[in-house]
């Protein structure tokens, strides 16, 4: 319940049983200048100096959705980049490969995401602060549920391994086979699974198929792929106890570099892949 006693829903998007009204998302695409390419064709293009394309990691645009466009019409140029990437992936080695994710020692964008095992709908809340519109009308972290994923709560306690994945990504769905057993030997660790938009059904028909344990938020409308930066499918955050971006790995990754990555982490030190010295090596490297 707010201060002025109107219910806050359990996502805190305004009531529950209706859908809240958000003043600050513009008309739909439908609107605008059928000249002008959209986001995803200009991403497509390589036009990476468009201001309207999202840029990962910028801390102070944060909390609200990039550029004033919907939540919806933002991940049309996520999906792009998640399906070339599942085309190019595996013929691409390290080398060359452009910095994407959050930046490091950054601090992770906080949610409240609905765990997609539980019986909640509705989209992730992304806000800071009350009355952010379209990312909350309360704060994420406030949200205390046992069917909702809080990542300050999380990370309050220790650190945390975010894997991001689309269920119709087969080695997305791979790479969280392996997740699920690094994560058995990391209790000190909490690992999530995030699921990019897809069928809800589908999805937790592949959750129980799989037999993953850790939960598994489900992203709706893809705010949090947007936030995180997610470029390639599957892509992992690793987040240091309190929040903040100790790495993050891109494509597919084999147990044991996983199980690297995740060793480095819980130990705080060197990130994996770096010499003992700083130098970078193979951190973000595919098999």
């Amino acid at each position: 319940m707010s201060e002025d006693g109107r219910d806050d829903g359990p996502l805190g998007f305004g009531p529950a049983d209706e859908e809240p009204a958000r003043p600050s998302v513009p008309p739909p695409a439908r609107d605008r200048d059928p000249d002008r390419p959209t986001a995803a064709e200009r991403l497509a293009a390589g036009d990476a100096s468009d201001p309207d394309l999202p840029r990962p990691g910028r801390r102070e645009r944060r909390p609200s959705l990039p550029g004033g466009r919907g939540r919806y019409g933002w991940f049309v140029g996520v999906v792009l980049v998640l399906l070339l990437g599942l085309v190019t992936l595996n013929s691409i080695g390290s080398d060359g490969v452009s910095s994407r994710g959050l930046e490091r020692e950054s601090e992770a964008p906080t949610f409240a995401a609905p765990l997609a095992l539980g019986d909640l709908d509705g989209d992730v809340n992304v806000a800071t602060k009350a009355d952010q519109g379209d990312a909350g009308d309360v704060p994420a972290c406030s949200i205390r549920r046992p069917d909702v994923v809080t990542l300050c709560a999380l990370t309050e306690r220790r650190p945390v391994v975010l894997a991001f994945f689309a269920t119709r990504g087969g080695d997305c769905v791979d790479q969280l086979d392996a997740v699920e057993a690094v994560s058995r030997r990391h209790p000190r660790v909490a690992f999530v699974g995030v699921s990019i938009r897809g069928d809800r059904g589908d999805l937790r028909d592949l959750i129980r198929r799989r037999g993953w344990t850790f939960p598994i938020a489900y992203d709706r409308d893809g705010v949090l792929a947007n936030l995180y930066g997610v470029a390639v499918c599957p892509q992992i955050a690793y987040l240091r106890r309190g929040g903040r971006t100790f790495d993050t790995s891109l494509g597919t990754l084999r147990e044991r570099d996983l199980e690297g990555y995740v060793t480095a982490l819980e130990r705080g030190g060197a990130r994996f892949g770096e010499t003992p010295t700083g130098t970078s090596g193979a951190s973000g490297a595919t098999p």
